[in-house]
């Protein structure tokens, strides 16, 4: 059985996908993506939409780094508390998944793009738009200490990885106190790849910003 992931490693839907294999103690044979790539005759069979990540899994092809992400943990550990099995408790996660792809990280999105399509600096009112957001993720972390309780779960993994990207532009994140303890609790948790997959592609990803601009 093969698994692969076709990715970029400085993306942050690849790297949530990274992160739960890594859990998982799952082998992910990386296919790093360019240009030609994403437009040649043999990955559009597998994906026509062209977008990463992209899994491969015993031929079984999967995109939507979240919908990736629900899979893993479904096949390979469905006991796992990153995604628990109780109704409301996955409702809970699916509700911070859904927010982060559709608010969070998509308004993060528009920010950064007109660095990386134009070389241009971004939209003051769309960076006051996500740290809208972040206040608001800031508040439902007082009261505790994951997003969904005691317990890390894929919830913590998407939202971090949209946290940790807006660390490599300008947006200054500093005034969020409760969002900065829980980011500090994920790096001591996941001390063993957390330089790997957040510190390293980060750092990647804000040189990237900066040669465009």
């Amino acid at each position: 059985m093969v698994i692969e992931l076709y990715q970029v490693p400085m993306s942050a839907p690849c790297r949530q996908v990274m992160m739960v294999a890594k859990i998982l103690n799952l082998h992910i044979e990386k296919r790093v993506m360019d240009q030609t790539v994403y437009t040649s005759p043999e990955f559009l069979k597998i994906n026509p939409f062209h977008c990463i990540p992209t899994l491969v899994d015993d031929g079984f092809g999967l995109w939507e780094s979240r919908a990736i992400m629900t899979y893993l943990i479904n096949k390979y550990e469905p006991e796992s508390s990153l995604y628990p099995k109780d109704i409301k408790a996955r409702a809970t996660v699916d509700r911070w998944l859904y927010w982060d792809t559709g608010s969070l990280y998509s308004t993060l999105y528009f920010y950064y793009t007109p660095i990386v399509r134009q070389g241009i600096k971004p939209d003051p009112a769309v960076g006051k738009l996500f740290l809208d957001k972040v206040m608001l993720l800031d508040e439902a972390l007082a009261d505790t200490k994951y997003l969904c309780g005691d317990t890390i779960t894929l919830a913590d993994l998407t939202v971090m990885t949209s946290i940790t990207t807006a660390q490599a532009t300008d947006l200054d994140l500093s005034s969020f106190k409760n969002v900065d303890r829980w980011l500090k609790q994920l790096e001591t948790n996941y001390a063993d790849w957390w330089k790997e997959l957040v510190t390293d592609p980060v750092k990647e990803f804000r040189d990237f910003l900066q040669s465009k601009l």
